[in-house]
């Protein structure tokens, strides 16, 4: 039987060939399988910031996952149901895991702190040490964080007529979800916390297409509704009771410097009871938006409105037509000039 050496062959000849029952010549594809890998490891030697090769040295996404989960166990005990643990004693229960993430998390800020320059190439025992201490005291602020998260849920319950109860908003409602996992974030971000509050927000981005960084500040009674699109930018100012809407952007007027901007206040100041509905977009840092206002859907807001400021965009004119009165050839005309305007 004829052997294939596949180097030689295209993947027309090479289907060809195989209809007609031809072998692979093995030692001519170990050639090839080992030129392939040869060229891939020798791209890792390049030196560039994707060629990093040690894994160690960085927290773990799996397991900053896993701590999400079961922080989010501890915050709601009554909705988040843990199998590992069998027990019917709900505080034993609680207690054993409250030291389960205590030791995991320990361990991910630890290595998390080598990306701060005070813990550069300080040992090993010195970071063990300061990630149990910044470990103390993030789950200190465990109680804060469930005093706003239960201000959320009401904020929820009392905005959205479609809840039926408050056991189906901590279940189901994915703006809940995220906000709840900013608040576990911020905690550590306050905390100067490298990496990880990030990693943990960006999870529930990903997860609930809400995006909020760990670095802004909200305040109580905070309400998302049809929560996709958000976006909150790292030093955005949010008070108490406020609400957005699908496709809300609270972000910066201008990034063209990039990170040369990194540490300066970007984002909105957003005062308290404003309402921002679908597709609102406030930028700028100097942009404040007063206390009681409502930004209309689809605004596009860069300059500080005053308090108990309605915003809204005018609406376009609808014009109906009767089939009688215009040729199809105008009504096709106009159409597409309509949507060439725009």
């Amino acid at each position: 039987m004829t052997k294939l050496d596949i180097s030689k062959l295209d993947l027309n000849d090479l289907c060809r060939f195989c209809e007609d029952g031809a072998e692979i010549d093995e030692e001519s594809l170990n050639v090839e399988i080992n030129g392939i890998m040869k060229e891939i490891l020798g791209d890792y030697s390049k030196g560039r910031d994707i060629d990093k090769m040690n894994a160690f040295d960085q927290p773990d996404q799996g397991v900053v996952v896993e701590i999400i989960n079961e922080l989010m166990m501890i915050l709601f005990p009554g909705y988040y149901r843990e199998k590992a643990y069998r027990t019917r004693d709900t505080h034993t229960k609680l207690s054993v895991l409250i030291e389960d993430v205590m030791y995991h998390l320990r361990k991910q800020i630890e290595v998390a702190l080598l990306y701060d320059d005070q813990y550069a190439g300080t040992k090993k025992y010195v970071r063990k040490r300061a990630a149990q201490k910044l470990c103390l005291d993030y789950f200190r602020k465990i109680p804060a964080i469930r005093e706003y998260l239960d201000t959320d849920i009401q904020a929820f319950y009392d905005g959205d007529p479609a809840a039926n109860s408050k056991d189906e908003i901590v279940l189901a409602y994915p703006g809940l979800y995220a906000i709840a996992v900013y608040r576990l974030a911020h905690a550590l971000f306050e905390l100067n916390v490298p990496l990880l509050p990030r990693m943990m927000t960006e999870y529930a981005h990903r997860e609930t297409g809400v995006d909020i960084h760990p670095g802004a500040t909200i305040g109580k009674y905070f309400f998302i509704d049809h929560a996709v699109g958000i976006v909150v930018g790292s030093t955005s100012v949010i008070g108490d009771h406020v609400k957005l809407y699908q496709g809300v952007t609270i972000g910066a007027l201008s990034v063209k410097e990039g990170h040369k901007l990194h540490g300066t206040k970007r984002h909105p100041t957003i005062e308290d009871n404003v309402t921002l509905y679908a597709g609102a977009t406030v930028l700028g840092g100097n942009t404040v938006i007063g206390e009681g206002s409502v930004i209309g859907g689809n605004s596009f807001v860069t300059k500080s409105v005053e308090p108990h400021t309605t915003v809204t965009i005018k609406t376009h004119e609808m014009v109906y037509d009767s089939e009688g009165k215009k040729t199809k050839e105008d009504r096709e005309l106009e159409q597409d000039a309509w949507f060439y305007v725009i």
